[in-house]
């Protein structure tokens, strides 16, 4: 029996991405001429999932999306096949603002811990915009399997502005310039001399891990993922052979800075570790072999950032830069490297290649030279003495 939305209780994880066998079924669970086994939507969503197994990054990004959903949905005491379109404005404001908080918000924690939430923080209306997208699809793949009779989504008059993810605006979720120099800065300021061995191979891995994620503007998936041997030497000049998002193979250009900060952590790594020859991974955990995963990582840039603000903070920085530092997030530093390759110069077909995107709009989101020329034109506009031509 569904949960009751007056006594809420801390949402437990529902979706695997194993396949549902649909082992003891009942024909009276299952709706007329469904053409998929489950006796419940977690099972049915979870067929859905399936269909995106060849590409790991994204069901696990669906899975997110529909767990939030079918979790929010059961607080509430409803099943999927109850969803009507006033529903989908109350889950779009839910989405804003989890409630209550400590319900649904919280750090980073593996799928099964009992401090696992559902979400890190109220999505911004680009990640609301992305939820309602993927959502869309479950939706109309559930109605084409005959599990669900209708498909709400169809019913939003503004369908094509809250659904047409190919319309977004500029990325601004990144660090500008001054406060990124800052940042490399501070993560390479010198170590004491009498700092334990452990300390030294830290600040080494900080500092890859930003080189990195600045560098090569890598999803954090793919970095956990990467190895020395996906590193090659062509004419003098090394590339990164990474298999991104939709398994997308793309070979990025790896700049002398990035070539010099892996060849220190294979210093430390040992004997035999080389770029382009062996195989360990380029990120690893403090033991010098097993590779980070991606919540040990997230958890370690978010550290390294929270740690950067409180002294900014405390050095009486800016103190809106001191709010950036703490509301960025590991995503961010990939707009963080794209945007400044933009604002470098960097052509968009290299950064669309680089940002291993499918569509060029997509990548003119980082983009923001004809603004910044709109702002600098807008500026002659002046209360009094500033128009050419003036006349009274």
């Amino acid at each position: 029996m569904s949960r009751s939305p007056s006594a809420p209780v801390v949402p437990a994880p529902l979706l695997t991405l194993d396949e549902p066998s649909g082992v003891g079924t009942s024909r009276a669970l299952i709706p007329f001429e469904a053409a998929i086994l489950a006796n419940s939507d977690a099972e049915a969503v979870a067929a859905w999932l399936q269909e995106y197994r060849g590409s790991p990054q994204t069901q696990r990004s669906y899975r997110r999306e529909a767990e939030r959903l079918l979790l929010w949905l059961d607080v509430r005491g409803m099943r999927l096949c109850e969803l009507r379109r006033p529903h989908l404005d109350e889950f779009e404001a839910f989405l804003a603002d989890p409630q209550p908080r400590e319900l649904w918000i919280g750090p980073v924690k593996p799928r099964h811990h009992p401090g696992w939430r559902p979400f890190r923080g109220p999505l911004a209306p680009a990640s609301r915009r992305q939820s309602l997208v993927i959502l869309q699809g479950m939706v109309s793949w559930l109605l084409e399997a005959g599990w669900l009779t209708h498909n709400p989504f169809r019913l939003m008059r503004d369908k094509r502005r809250r659904l047409d993810n190919r319309r977004s605006a500029r990325v601004e979720r990144y660090l500008e310039r001054p406060l990124w120099e800052w940042l490399w800065s501070w993560l390479n300021r010198p170590l004491n001399e009498q700092a334990s061995a452990r300390s030294r191979t830290l600040w080494q891995r900080r500092r890859l891990v930003f080189g990195f994620a600045y560098l090569l503007a890598p999803r954090i998936s793919e970095m956990c993922e990467a190895r020395l041997s996906d590193l090659m030497l062509r004419e003098g000049r090394w590339w990164w052979r990474v298999v991104g998002k939709g398994s997308k193979l793309a070979e990025i250009p790896v700049p002398p800075d990035m070539m010099q900060l892996i060849q220190e952590a294979c210093g430390h790594y040992g004997p035999g570790e080389s770029p382009g020859y062996s195989d360990g991974p380029v990120l690893r955990r403090l033991d010098g072999k097993t590779p980070l995963g991606a919540n040990q990582l997230y958890r370690l840039i978010r550290q390294a950032l929270a740690e950067a603000a409180d002294v900014m903070e405390q050095q009486g920085g800016d103190p809106l830069s001191v709010v950036r530092l703490r509301q960025a997030t590991p995503h961010w530093l990939r707009h963080t490297a794209l945007t400044h390759q933009a604002q470098a110069g960097v052509e968009l077909r290299y950064l669309a290649e680089s940002a291993r995107h499918s569509r060029l709009d997509t990548t003119a989101r980082y983009l923001h030279t004809e603004d910044e020329e709109w702002h600098r034109q807008q500026s002659r506009h002046r209360l009094s003495g500033g128009n050419e031509g003036e006349t009274e």
